[in-house]
């Protein structure tokens, strides 16, 4: 028998759950500490942020004006990645850490553009990309999307929800967009990357960025945000450290290199500057 209830006055269980879901990852937020995803999404010029977030923002551009280019370049460089990925090197399935608030170009509409079966676990630790995560999770017919909630320090936590989406089975890109930053211990940094990677087969891809501190005033900037009550420290790191990541992986042309260097797309104002972050992405053998 058809059903004839008006959906609008009788939501289903599953409409209900997310409700309450949304309702008490709301409450969980706390909107007197920043934090760094959403002091981001003001970066990028996006609306999910709280004053104390655009506080921190506003602290950081004072010493370091070129925090916004930074944030939106690295943006762009994580949208060419992802086709490239879906594009030249066929990935099918994305597992983004650290994904941060919605903007636009997320990963799963960067790829799923490319291709339409794509498959996309989005993981991060902010209740307020928790309550956002109803805009990630739409996907074509043929792909799919999921969100988890984690911390980077947990890879085997990560994977093994991932696992409900992904087939590790098949090559996996593996994306560490910036996040690499707020674990101030290099060596459990390599160990994550280790971790995971490892998790995945021969033909995977790894694609990452961090701070460089290949500009001393992004330095001084951060150690003043690190000074913040509350934040979570961000480290900028050498790009030989960042190499270190990509170590017994197939880099690919162009090697590390600052965000708008990676592979940039023809624009008629000539070269774009470097910034200080940088990144590379490489391939599983």
């Amino acid at each position: 028998m058809a059903d004839d209830r008006n959906p609008l006055s009788e939501p289903d269980d599953s409409a209900r759950t997310s409700d309450a879901a949304n309702r008490l990852n709301a409450a969980r937020i706390n909107t007197a500490v920043p934090h760094s995803a959403r002091i981001w999404n003001y970066l990028l010029g996006g609306k999910d942020n709280y004053p104390v977030d655009r506080l921190a923002g506003d602290k950081v551009s004072e010493v370091f004006p070129g925090m916004v280019d930074i944030a939106r370049h690295s943006r762009h460089m994580l949208a060419r990645t992802v086709r490239f990925l879906a594009g030249e090197a066929g990935i099918r399935q994305f597992l983004d850490i650290g994904t941060g608030l919605p903007t636009v170009d997320n990963t799963h509409e960067v790829a799923q553009r490319v291709a339409p079966e794509s498959r996309i676990v989005y993981v991060d630790n902010d209740p307020l990309v928790l309550v956002h995560a109803q805009a990630l999770l739409t996907s074509t017919p043929e792909g799919a999307t999921d969100y988890i909630e984690a911390d980077v320090r947990d890879p085997e936590l990560i994977l093994e929800a991932a696992g409900k989406t992904l087939d590790f089975s098949r090559p996996t890109a593996l994306m560490l967009m910036g996040i690499l930053g707020l674990v101030s211990d290099y060596d459990e940094t390599r160990s994550i990357v280790n971790r995971l990677m490892s998790a995945l087969p021969s033909g995977s891809y790894l694609a990452l960025y961090d701070g460089a501190d290949t500009d001393p005033a992004y330095v001084q900037a951060m150690r003043r945000h690190n000074s913040g009550s509350g934040v979570v420290p961000y480290t900028p790191r050498s790009p030989e450290l960042i190499a270190g990541y990509f170590e017994g992986l197939e880099l690919l042309e162009p090697g590390i290199v600052s965000v708008t260097r990676w592979r940039p797309d023809p624009n008629p104002w000539g070269e774009a500057p470097e910034v200080a972050c940088a990144g590379g992405v490489a391939r599983k053998p």
